[in-house]
């Protein structure tokens, strides 16, 4: 995990899309949904970062308990909500994937680029 930072955006959307099983166009109506945001190369193309992938899996998980996005945005609001109710000028807001649901996505993000 120390290598790369979890907002650093190093993953093009063929790796996402492995690690998530989403479309490309889940993906990028997450993006127009406000959900995540990716960034951009020199080329222009998006790129993604660990929290991403790790919000894109968050995501998936609520609609498959039957949440649509009108509902994923409530609970993001709600979160972000709570975070300025007691402010926390050192924390950032975190997606709640444990440490270890990260280590295990790093895992996978490495066998998809390395092979291996």
């Amino acid at each position: 995990m120390d290598e790369i930072k979890r907002n650093e955006a190093l993953f093009p959307i063929s790796v996402v899309k492995e690690i998530t099983n989403l479309t490309a166009r889940q993906i990028r109506y997450y993006e127009e949904q406000g959900l995540i945001n990716p960034g951009r190369n020199k080329g222009n193309h998006r790129v993604y970062s660990l929290n991403d992938i790790a919000r894109c899996l968050e995501i998936k998980r609520y609609i498959d308990q039957g949440l649509n996005i009108a509902g994923i945005k409530a609970v993001y609001d709600s979160k972000v909500q709570e975070k300025n109710i007691i402010p926390n000028h050192m924390e950032k807001l975190k997606i709640d994937l444990s440490d270890l649901e990260l280590r295990e996505l790093l895992v996978k993000v490495k066998k998809k680029i390395y092979g291996s």
